[in-house]
Formats: C-alpha cells, sequence, structure tokens
C-alpha cells in the first residue's frame, strides 16, 4: 500500500464501535461484544496502582474515523512509569480491513499531542494474530523478544527517537 487513508481521532465512546466486537476474529482476539461499554466503564480506574512492577500514570482511548466522519478502528491504553511508555491495544473495523487503517491509526496515535511524552509504545499481540503483527510492523512496532511471554504474548515496540519531537524509530 503506497498511501494510507487519513484519520482523525476522537474521544472513545462505546457506540461507535459496538458492532465490530460481535465479529469473530474481533472476540477471538480482544473479547466479545460487552468489552466496549466495560473498557469505557473502566477508564480512569487504575491510575496510580502498579501493574507488572511499573505505576499506571494515566489512560487514552480514541475512536479512529475516516476522511467521512465514519470509525474505522479503536485505539488506547495505559501511559506507565517509567519511560513513560504506553501500552496500547487496537481495533480495526472488520469492514475495513487490509485497507490501511490500522497502521494509519496507530501512526495517529504516535503522533497523538497527548502523548507527545510518551518514550515507547509497546503492543501486545498473540503470535497466531498475523494481520495484527504485520499492522504493527507497518508502523514502525518490532518484536521485541521473537518468543512469546509467560501468557503467550509476544510485544512490538517502537521506540520514539530521543531527538525527534514526536516522531519515532522502531
Amino acid at each position: 500500500m503506497d498511501r494510507l487513508p487519513a484519520v482523525t481521532l476522537v474521544p472513545f465512546t462505546a457506540e461507535l464501535v459496538q458492532v465490530w466486537f460481535t465479529d469473530t476474529e474481533v472476540g477471538r482476539w480482544l473479547g466479545g461484544p460487552d468489552w466496549p461499554a466495560r473498557a469505557l466503564r473502566l477508564r480512569g480506574h487504575g491510575i496510580g496502582e502498579i501493574y507488572r512492577g511499573r505505576r499506571v500514570l494515566r489512560d487514552h482511548t480514541w475512536v479512529a474515523l475516516d476522511s467521512h466522519g465514519d470509525p474505522v478502528a479503536l485505539t488506547g491504553g495505559d501511559v506507565y512509569d517509567p519511560g513513560p511508555e504506553l501500552g496500547l491495544a487496537y481495533v480495526v473495523d472488520p469492514a475495513r480491513w487490509r485497507q490501511g487503517y490500522g497502521t494509519a491509526t496507530l501512526l495517529a496515535l504516535i503522533e497523538h499531542p497527548a502523548v507527545a511524552d510518551v518514550a515507547v509504545f509497546t503492543a501486545g499481540i498473540e503470535p497466531a494474530n498475523v494481520a495484527s503483527s504485520r499492522c504493527a510492523a507497518a508502523a514502525g512496532f518490532r518484536p521485541d523478544d521473537p518468543e512469546p511471554d509467560f501468557e503467550g504474548i509476544v510485544h512490538h515496540v517502537l521506540r520514539r527517537h530521543p531527538d525527534d519531537h514526536g516522531g519515532a524509530v522502531g
């Protein structure tokens, strides 16, 4: 794909993405139809807590809209100290798969002013989710270790270059 579609990130509301979670593949990787509403209810609940040895500083969740204002993807996650590091997840509308919206959404997230202080972006992806791994790679993420961790997850990492204000390197 030579050119990625344009996306705009807006605040998350469950109604915009609810239908995607009835898709079998989306449910397989992220959860069923109750996931968006549950995620919205839990926003902000872990701030200040320690998770895997790191303090949760804040969380962010956005819906990516295409050039017509239609929702095409959901992304966000928790920002941890030290780093700061953003542990993120993303899902693309199944009707928009293989059109570049996942990569465009990840790049928009990295460039969003709300995460300008983030030095490291990490997406945990199950090895069998080849499409998600390819999407992350297209956005510049690289496996930190190709072997899955104790939960069966490969962490794909993008480190922001310290001299580049807003840019990133894989």
